[in-house]
């Protein structure tokens, strides 16, 4: 037997395969979009991919269960409760699968979703692993506010965290001590709060360190649960019902997309105007020249986060970048939140008219009164303390709705904690104001004033 994780940095998203190196078969749980690393690891194990588990329509990322199913036959498993829309076999508590001598049993864990399970995995007779889904992370359980407007299920979050709480105690800290804890996700995802940055544990780890394994009333659970939980994308809920239907095959879904010319600042092109270009270059390139209606989002950063926080749902959009090689890679990190159908055109930019004015940090260290500080970092940022005693606090997913609140007699300078957020609100509200004003982006200098 072998388990083998796979990891996407972007999303900070867990994967597995279960391999039964006696029947020559595996199974997966929870695949992100791309299938080619499992198709892969199928190839170099001499393996057949036989079945897909999923413990829940996921939030932030699309799974690749259907597009599976159709390539290679594999069997989907997902709870009753989902109402899934694609062709499965139900897997809840008392229902198991057997692969040689491993055992998967269901084990229904709600809390983050109703509809949420957790698999234990016995291997000749033992428990040796546990898949948790989103529901216990290490150091972390998973938030229950994301399921109120999503789902065939629909739960408020105060009810949502009484069963995360059950679930937690009941379920998951019933099993042997030394059984391996496997995540759906690692630090940085917004499904939970304060996620350690290890990959696995074990349950006895986790009952020593994790917060929410600790003893508590379940009043009290339910309160720290709900406080300070991070914003929720506005893609969330569309991926939650993506992942309730299935979505086709990636690489069938980016061929329609249309590929167009490089564009130099002296080309004639013809765009939309009134849709937004998300530029993915390297921020001191798309300084130096873009096109109208451009926000820069770049490579380097949790692009799928903001791209599904400020381009909603449906919405179209142009995908601009430095090279077809980095389109190509941009292109695929859009799908990994099923945001590719929405791509009106792709092209390359070298170079292109509108150059932004850079930052006197000279200037504005000793004359901050004469300039509008925008803070898009997150709330809880804030909390724990303004860079700027002045500074307007607009979080960046929230600055295409909040962008009256921007004061526009004077210059503005854009800060967040390290530089990709700013570089991407000063490119948004530079588009939104149309050059009424000038607009700063402090970037990486607002270290020197931490």
């Amino acid at each position: 037997m072998e388990i083998k994780q796979f990891e996407d940095k972007n999303l900070s998203q867990y994967s597995y395969a279960i391999l039964s190196k006696c029947e020559k078969k595996i199974i997966l749980i929870d695949p992100a979009r791309n299938t080619q690393p499992y198709l892969d690891y199928a190839k170099e194990n001499n393996a057949q991919i036989t079945g897909v588990i999923e413990t829940h329509p996921h939030a932030d990322f699309i799974s690749s269960h259907l597009e599976l199913h159709d390539t290679t036959g594999a069997i989907i498993y997902t709870s009753k409760l989902v109402n899934a829309l694609y062709p499965h076999h139900s897997f809840d508590e008392g229902e198991t699968i057997q692969l040689g001598k491993i055992r998967l049993s269901a084990i229904n864990t709600p809390g983050h979703s109703p509809d949420g399970i957790s698999i234990l995995l016995e291997h000749a007779g033992k428990q040796k692993a546990v898949f948790t889904g989103d529901t216990l992370f290490i150091g972390d359980c998973g938030r229950p506010d994301l399921r109120e407007d999503a789902g065939n299920i629909k739960a408020f979050r105060k009810d949502l965290a009484k069963q995360m709480y059950h679930s937690l105690r009941n379920k998951l800290m019933s099993l042997d001590d030394d059984v391996l804890v496997y995540p759906a996700h690692g630090a940085g995802t917004l499904c939970g709060k304060n996620l350690s940055k290890e990959n696995s544990s074990t349950i006895e780890e986790e009952e020593k360190t994790n917060w929410s394994l600790q003893n508590a009333t379940e009043e009290e659970f339910v309160k720290n649960l709900l406080a300070g939980q991070p914003f929720v994308p506005q893609y969330f809920s569309f991926d939650v019902e993506l992942n309730r239907k299935g979505v086709s095959a990636m690489n069938e879904s980016l061929s329609k997309i249309k590929s167009g010319e490089v564009i130099h600042k002296n080309t004639n092109y013809s765009l939309d105007k009134t849709i937004w270009i998300v530029d993915t270059r390297k921020e001191n390139m798309f300084k130096d020249g873009h096109l109208p209606q451009s926000i820069n989002l770049m490579e380097e950063g949790k692009f799928e986060t903001w791209l599904g926080s400020i381009i909603k749902p449906g919405e179209p959009f142009y995908l601009a970048g430095e090279s077809s090689e980095q389109i190509q890679r941009m292109l695929i990190r859009a799908a990994a939140i099923g945001y590719e159908s929405q791509i009106r055109e792709t092209f390359v930019i070298n170079d292109a008219g509108i150059k932004d004015d850079k930052i006197d940090v000279a200037e504005f260290k000793n004359h901050q009164k004469n300039f509008t500080i925008v803070d898009v970092r997150n709330i809880s940022e804030v909390k724990e303390g303004k860079i700027f005693a002045r500074a307007i606090s607009i979080p960046l997913a929230e600055v295409r709705n909040r962008i009256n609140e921007i004061p526009a007699n004077k210059p503005i300078v854009v800060h967040c904690a390290g530089g990709y957020r700013s570089a991407a609100a000063s490119s948004l509200i530079h588009s939104m104001l149309h050059g009424k004003v000038h607009v700063l982006d402090l970037g990486e200098a607002v270290k020197n004033f931490i």
